[in-house]
């Protein structure tokens, strides 16, 4: 049996599954993470915490360069101390994107290293530029942009294996790194992640929502354009008048941070983009219900008429093929990611991502026609089964990945 350690700012995050199995297996495992990680038993989880922040006035190219490497230092203590503990790992499965992997070849010349590549950055092709309104080509500095790869780089340099969750995640890497990488998702746990039998919820207000209403739904961790967020608010005056029955219920957080552009000091995207909207829809309609229980968000998804999933090209959501999986008609934007998962007309819906009124009206067809759309109900779990079912498919292939790079070198 063999020392395996796990690199990841927030773990378990996409590793947790992984790292079980590998524990039942009976290796010996160790995360080192940041003061957000979480451990399960049988596992030693290591936490670093950076003791000062980025140098004031540096070169603005060199910013996250130098907050990686920070971080890559405080990880890189963490992991001596493991090593002063004993541990000697085979393999480290490791997140770059904060910066924590850099020195482990440092720490651990021994070791085989995977390196999970969530997203290099572009100046074309990417989230920067693909909407004029919020993100216009020229509003950074396309040098600085490249420069957050940085830390990311010299990571998947030193990586045996690399991979990529989706073909567009893998597409955006340089050729060089391609060469390395295995499109492996971290999957869907489809006996958990199903349709709920008898689903009904108690709004605030006392509002029942059962299924005997047309319901829209929306998932974001954060509301913002990256994720559509805006597009979704202005087809909402059209649905809500052309279905006056119809229900909307929000997942997510209106705070400040996310992937995109900030919003201004002071406000939230979900501020600002609703505020377009309040005085033409039916507020009593729309319920923003935060941030929800895992269990609970299957209830939602259950009720759906349709599903709606909008982003940039950028990093799909776990919670697009939750959705799939729990046989909702998910209404899609145009756009890569989306296509990574969804064929339109077949389990899904895809429209072009700037056309309000396209999803305006497949919103509205949704509703008036629910009988319509369920072979794409079917077949968008069958699709997330078939390709995405982590017992089935996603497990079995990082431990094909995984089992070789066991043995010492």
């Amino acid at each position: 049996m063999s020392d395996v350690l796990f690199v990841h700012n927030n773990f378990p995050a996409q590793f947790g599954f992984i790292a079980q199995k590998l524990h039942a297996d009976g290796h010996r495992v160790a995360a080192i993470s940041s003061e957000t990680g979480r451990a399960f038993d049988g596992l030693t989880l290591v936490k670093w915490g950076a003791r000062r922040g980025t140098t004031e006035g540096i070169l603005p190219v060199a910013v996250r360069a130098e907050a990686d490497l920070i971080r890559g230092g405080a990880a890189a203590q963490a992991a001596l101390r493991l090593k002063a503990d004993g541990w000697d790992p085979a393999l480290i499965v490791g997140h770059p994107g904060w910066g924590e992997t850099i020195y482990m070849r440092e720490i651990f010349p021994a070791a085989r290293q995977i390196a999970y590549a969530e997203y290099y950055y572009r100046s074309r092709g990417g989230d920067v530029g693909f909407d004029p309104e919020f993100s216009p080509p020229r509003e950074r500095d396309p040098h600085e942009l490249y420069a957050k790869n940085a830390g990311m780089a010299m990571a998947l340099a030193e990586a045996d294996a690399i991979v990529a969750p989706t073909p567009f995640q893998a597409s955006v890497l340089p050729e060089m790194f391609r060469q390395r990488t295995h499109i492996i998702h971290e999957g869907v746990d489809t006996a958990v992640v199903k349709r709920h039998p008898s689903p009904r919820l108690t709004m605030g207000g006392g509002k029942v929502i059962d299924g005997s209403r047309p319901l829209i739904t929306l998932i974001n961790r954060r509301f913002e354009p990256l994720r559509g967020f805006h597009i979704f608010t202005r087809a909402l005056p059209r649905l809500l008048a052309e279905v006056p029955d119809a229900d909307v219920i929000i997942i997510g957080a209106d705070e400040e941070g996310g992937y995109g552009k900030p919003a201004d000091k002071g406000t939230t995207w979900g501020q600002k983009l609703f505020a377009e909207v309040a005085d033409r829809v039916d507020r009593s309609r729309i319920h923003f219900v935060g941030r929800v229980q895992h269990a609970l968000m299957i209830e939602v998804l259950s009720l759906s008429s349709a599903h709606v999933y909008y982003t940039y090209p950028f990093v799909m959501s776990w919670s697009l093929l939750e959705a799939m999986a729990t046989e909702c008609l998910v209404l899609g934007s145009d756009t890569p990611p989306v296509r990574d998962a969804i064929t339109p007309g077949v389990d899904g819906i895809l429209n072009d991502f700037f056309d309000v009124d396209a999803l305006a009206d497949a919103m509205i067809e949704a509703c008036r026609n629910p009988r319509k759309f369920d072979g794409m109900r079917k077949a968008a779990r069958e699709t997330v089964i078939r390709r995405y079912d982590r017992a089935t498919i996603c497990q079995p292939a990082w431990s094909a990945l995984v089992e070789p790079m066991l043995e010492r070198r």
